[in-house]
């Protein structure tokens, strides 16, 4: 139920503010925030598409340190 809520969240944020939902799910330094940005510079409802698209399709990368 958690993760359902918090994605709703997320959507809502991206319809809001598309960054900012792309920022939450998968960090301000990836590139799916840059693109999404970018977009949202552009014009608003491709980078609002942009963020549902990420947040609801795209699996956030985890980066495991090698020690």
């Amino acid at each position: 139920m958690a993760g359902c809520c918090c994605r709703f969240l997320e959507i809502l944020c991206a319809i809001i503010l598309p960054p900012l939902g792309v920022c939450c799910r998968h960090g301000c330094c990836s590139l799916e925030f840059f693109i999404c940005l970018v977009l949202t510079i552009l014009g608003y409802i491709p980078g609002m598409i942009y963020a549902v698209y990420v947040i609801c399709c795209v699996e956030p990368v985890d980066y495991y340190v090698l020690a």
